[in-house]
């Protein structure tokens, strides 16, 4: 067999995407920074950025070989000393047209960016040590072997053997609304049901404290989501260039669909809803954004923004804190986007182009293919939300009753960024300081202005503001 030459523009497009797709970590920290609590917003982004530094040495060590090596237990597990450490992995391929370091670099990211989402839903009260060591075990347990069953695809060789969702149930997720949205929003259901609800949910008005941080947070994801979807392709082609447009387009409706409800709904359409409702699209798309039409994800993408700006209520009526709607979010858009391929997967996409094997292609039930894609998506859709909703409770209620996952009383109140990182996200007291706070800072005390004289207490107004 002829060597297969590296090719330099598939290279480049997967490390970059990997680029855009480590970009989305901080993007979401600034995302979820900005819809907590002021005295909160430091301890969401640490444990996006805990997650993203963690993560980053347990692919490296065994992640990797866990999720891409040979399966080792009826599609369930790739061998996790195969490529241990990536032994390896980083001599070059003369049977790949890109390194495989390169793959590595690029799917290292998806497990750093699924865990971070759970971080949203246990907002305002979680221990930051807890939380590391949950990432660890999770990461582990959770979604090493699930990244095996949905992206471990087996070659056409048989040389490789990988998951059993990819290969034997034939669902299609092309970029992970599975192994990442739907596994992630039902982890923080899971969570959030563990650590129960922060003092005050229901009865008192728990607002973002920053609408400005969550769009710049969602327009980063949006941006780093191009490489999320587009740069699941590994290939500069047309399947590249067909799912970076439906990525576009059905998170421009979901905006759309989400602000419409509001609308009807509220009599408003806000800035937080059009920062859900890119989110919601995102998700959506994210395993079918190879299988559509461009009309198709307009259509999926609508259905999700409006689905979702509806599901985020959910917790009210059944109780359950999801602090920052990773349930009404990602796993009710990564179920819907997942599920909906059965209806309009066509053949014209990608992904239901017509092959050797199947000279027709493959069609949704829309598109005249009846039934048989629509309960592939749907066992595989289900099976990972009920596995991880179960591995996930028992993983944070071991963690909650040995050594405590959520903060107490005290610490809730006063703040987790306190409490836990021995800091605030804004020093109000320096605000207005002028020449005088800048020659503090300096420890130069002597200034030719006059000090002000100090008011005797703080108006009740200005105490509640601070404290707030």
């Amino acid at each position: 067999m002829t060597p297969l030459e590296l090719n330099s523009g598939d290279t480049a497009w997967i490390l970059t995407s990997a680029a855009l797709v480590l970009l989305m970590t901080p993007g979401l920290a600034l995302f979820y920074g900005g819809m907590v609590r002021a005295k909160s917003v430091l301890n969401m982004m640490m444990m996006s950025f805990g997650a993203l530094a963690l993560i980053s040495v347990l692919w490296v060590l065994y992640g990797y070989s866990m999720s891409f090596g040979n399966d080792v237990g009826l599609g369930l597990l790739g061998n996790p000393i195969e490529y241990l450490g990536l032994n390896g992995l980083m001599a070059e391929d003369p049977d790949a047209t890109y390194p495989a370091m390169a793959f590595v670099a690029f799917q290292a990211v998806f497990a750093i960016i699924t865990v971070a989402l759970i971080s949203g839903a246990i907002a305002d009260r979680a221990r930051f040590g807890t939380w590391m060591i949950f990432v660890g075990i999770w990461v582990t347990v959770v979604y090493f072997p699930i990244a095996h069953w949905v992206f471990a695809f087996t070659s056409d060789d048989g040389s490789v053997v990988g998951g059993w969702i990819a290969n034997t149930l034939g669902a299609i997720d092309f970029a992970g609304g599975t192994a990442v949205h739907i596994n992630a929003g039902a982890a923080g259901l899971a969570l959030a049901l563990v650590l129960g609800k922060r003092i005050g949910f229901g009865r008192e008005p728990i607002r973002p404290h920053n609408l400005t941080l969550v769009m710049i947070g969602a327009g980063l994801l949006w941006f780093g989501w191009f490489g999320f979807n587009a740069g699941s392709a590994v290939a500069a082609d047309n399947t590249a260039s067909v799912v970076w447009v439906n990525t576009l387009v059905a998170t421009g409706a979901a905006t759309l669909g989400w602000l419409l409800t509001e609308r009807i709904r509220d009599g408003k359409a806000t800035s937080l809803g059009a920062a859900s409702g890119v989110v919601a699209g995102l998700v959506a798309i994210t395993p079918a954004c190879s299988s559509v039409s461009p009309i198709g994800a307009i259509i999926i993408g609508a259905i999700a923004g409006a689905l979702c700006a509806l599901a985020v209520g959910l917790k009210y009526k059944f109780g359950y804190d999801d602090s920052l709607d990773v349930v009404g979010v990602h796993l009710v858009a990564g179920l819907w986007g997942t599920i909906a391929i059965g209806f309009f997967l066509t053949n014209a996409a990608p992904a239901g182009a017509p092959t050797e094997d199947l000279p027709e292609g493959i069609n949704g039930l829309f598109y005249g293919g009846g039934l048989d894609q629509l309960w592939r998506q749907v066992v595989g859709a289900v099976v990972v939300a009920v596995v991880s909703f179960v591995l996930t409770y028992l993983i944070g209620l071991i963690l909650q009753k040995t050594i405590g996952f959520r903060v107490d009383k005290d610490s809730e109140l006063d703040g987790v960024d306190n409490s836990e990182h021995a800091e605030t996200a804004y020093d109000l007291g320096t605000l207005g300081g002028g020449r005088r706070g800048a020659l503090a800072a300096s420890g130069n005390t002597r200034s030719a202005d006059p000090a002000p004289a100090e008011p005797a207490a703080r108006s009740k107004e200005a105490t509640e503001e601070v404290s707030a």
